[in-house]
């Protein structure tokens, strides 16, 4: 079993940058695609970023494209997200989960952490 801890949300204007971070235990993180979701109020949770298990792809929804990049390092059992450019559109609650693909879209699997709450004013 995997047990997974977001960390590094925050309140920041709009242009601004926030780096999460999710640190992963019990588990062979390592073996783990792995990817980060957001949930805005009122809307459905929605796939953000993935990376395979290896590192080696990295995988985004077309809206944060260009201005998230997720990362991972293994040896650290920590997966990341750096966020630039932040907007208000972008203010959600952000999860992490191991996950997997299916016809080209992503989706959560067994493990998801608590969340960490971002928030971006105007």
């Amino acid at each position: 079993q995997v047990h997974l801890v977001e960390s590094g949300g925050g309140l920041v204007q709009a242009g601004g940058s926030l780096r999460l971070s999710c640190a992963a235990s019990g588990g062979t993180f390592s073996s783990y695609n792995m990817g980060w979701f957001r949930q805005a109020p009122g809307k459905e949770r929605d796939f953000v970023a993935a990376i395979r298990w290896t590192g080696s792809s990295t995988y985004y929804a077309d809206s944060v494209k260009g201005r998230f990049t997720i990362s991972r390092d293994n040896a650290k059992n920590t997966v990341y997200l750096q966020m630039n450019s932040l907007k208000p559109e972008d203010t959600a609650i952000y999860y992490c989960a191991t996950a997997y693909a299916r016809n080209s879209s992503w989706f959560g699997s067994d493990y998801w952490g608590q969340g960490t709450q971002v928030t971006v004013s105007s």
